[in-house]
């Protein structure tokens, strides 16, 4: 049996219930907003052009000829007729020596010389007549022999005299000290009136070579089957000198060609040594300059080329996003080469639209709104002052 006070609360319950139901139901939806919002993004064009690749690799600029001017004789040097930092060529005149006690020796030589010949001119008058003789018994056979032996004992004489003449005249030639090759002379460590030794180490000065000048660098050893590419190629690789750390940015100091590679690899470092060629009228390399070298290994030919920031990492391969009207789409892409200043992509075609900045909120088939380049940066004017 129900109590009285608890069926009406019963009642007043359930009313309650279904005004809330009802009220529910018949109460109008709010309106939503199912368009999704675009999504803001900045874009380029696959650009069709053809690429040089480059390698770069540190160096250090070296003279093809330097030589440490040293004399060949003892002797004083009476005269220096060169100026430290004057440009010479192959067989100037730098220097001299005393030459007195050599044209001494010379002139010697020449006399004993004459002599030999003079002694050897009766000799063989001499002997002619002998040889007269000897047909009639005029004279004995043994005589005939004799004179013929001082006859070639005559000629030895004066053959070693001559000889004693071009010895004496190659050193006479050491007292002339010239250049043995074209290039600038450096600092002097010796003045005139020092005597000077065969056995100084220091030596006058050095002449050394500007133009054509040289550069030694170091590349990976993976780049030995390019550089033998380059070196067996009909046109030399070019090289091209910068003197900042990046060829980039840095100044270019040179255009030369690839030389050489080393007939060894450094097993310490992994490393190769090549040699580049450059003309150096302008004398902007400096043997003993540390430089940065880019080589150019290769030419791609209308490769598709976009900016850096354009191609994405995926798991397993590289991607873009290719705009579609206001949407998106992912592309996958082969990617060629890559630098600090571009990409060589396959996988898409020329002109197409692919988005360069943005890309961290994106997904396949999302609406985008592509933004205009960025404004430049321009400095605010200094407020004017006031008298």
């Amino acid at each position: 049996m129900l109590i009285p006070g608890k069926t009406l609360a019963i009642t007043g319950l359930l009313a309650v219930a279904v005004a809330v139901a009802t009220w529910v139901a018949l109460k109008p939806a709010s309106a939503r907003l199912v368009a999704p919002s675009a999504i803001p993004v900045r874009v380029v064009s696959v650009v069709e052009q053809d690429v040089p690749r480059y390698v770069s690799g540190i160096g250090s600029v070296l003279s093809l000829h330097s030589v440490v001017i040293r004399p060949q004789i003892d002797g004083i040097l009476t005269k220096l007729l060169v100026k430290e930092g004057q440009l010479v060529k192959t067989g100037d005149l730098l220097a001299t020596l005393d030459d007195r006690t050599i044209r001494a020796s010379l002139d010697q030589a020449r006399a004993q010389l004459g002599e030999s010949q003079a002694q050897l001119q009766v000799a063989e008058v001499n002997l002619k007549r002998y040889k007269l003789l000897t047909v009639d018994d005029g004279v004995s056979k043994q005589t005939y022999d004799q004179q013929q032996a001082l006859v070639n004992q005559l000629k030895a004489t004066a053959q070693g005299n001559q000889a004693a003449i071009d010895a004496a005249q190659v050193q006479l030639s050491y007292t002339q000290i010239r250049s043995p090759v074209t290039g600038r002379v450096g600092i002097r460590t010796v003045d005139e009136g020092n005597f000077l030794r065969m056995s100084d180490t220091q030596g006058l000065f050095s002449v050394t070579q500007i133009d054509p000048i040289a550069v030694e660098f170091s590349l990976p050893q993976q780049m030995l089957p390019t550089l033998q590419r380059l070196i067996a190629a009909p046109q030399p690789a070019a090289v091209d000198a910068y003197i900042g750390a990046d060829g980039a940015t840095g100044d270019l100091l040179g255009e030369g060609h690839l030389t050489l590679i080393d007939n060894q690899i450094n097993a310490n470092t992994g490393t190769l040594r090549a040699k580049a060629e450059f003309d150096n009228a302008t004398q902007r390399l400096w043997p003993g300059q540390l430089v940065t070298v880019k080589i150019q290994t290769a030419l791609d030919k209308g490769a598709l080329v976009v900016p850096p920031g354009v191609v994405q990492r995926g798991l397993d391969q590289h991607f873009v996003y290719r705009v579609k009207g206001d949407k998106v789409e992912t592309v996958p892409v082969h990617m060629v080469y890559q630098d600090s200043e571009l990409n060589i992509i396959k996988g898409v075609q020329a002109g197409d639209v692919l988005v360069s900045d943005g890309q961290s909120r994106l997904k396949p088939g999302a609406t985008v709104q592509v933004l205009g380049a960025p404004p430049a940066v321009t400095q605010a004017a200094a407020p004017e002052q006031r008298p």
